[in-house]
């Protein structure tokens, strides 16, 4: 259902440091760049919803609202410890270590970062 996620960005290359080796875990590549931005996929599939970081299209610098928060999921926590440890590794801050989560359910395991713009992740893991 999802088409894609546009995050907004105020360095791209800043970003592009911070995201690079997420996607790279992820095994997700480089589906579009430009000077503006630059969208994570995988171009064989196009039901796999891409990510967009960005400079904002109406030119004004880009900012954060509370809440926002986009979530990659996965089948095993190891996953989400090593993807939490890129994150910071790369300058992204803590917003919530690895760990199971029961209030969200039997098996949610996640961890929560902010990138360096301050656009909140979340890498989880839960039943299907």
């Amino acid at each position: 259902m999802l088409a894609y996620t546009m995050v907004g960005t105020r360095d791209l290359d800043r970003a592009l440091a911070f995201y690079e080796p997420l996607f790279q875990e992820m095994d997700l590549e480089v589906c579009w760049r430009d000077d503006q931005c630059v969208s994570y996929g995988r171009e064989d599939d196009p039901y796999v919803p891409r990510f967009f970081v960005g400079y904002p299209f109406d030119g004004k610098p880009a900012s954060v609202g509370n809440g926002g928060m986009t979530a990659f999921q996965f089948s095993e926590p190891e996953q989400v410890d090593r993807l939490y440890d890129i994150a910071l590794e790369q300058g992204g801050r803590d917003e919530g270590e690895p760990d199971w989560r029961p209030q969200y359910g039997d098996g949610f395991y996640a961890a929560y970062v902010r990138d360096p713009d301050g656009n909140k992740l979340a890498f989880v893991v839960y039943p299907t």
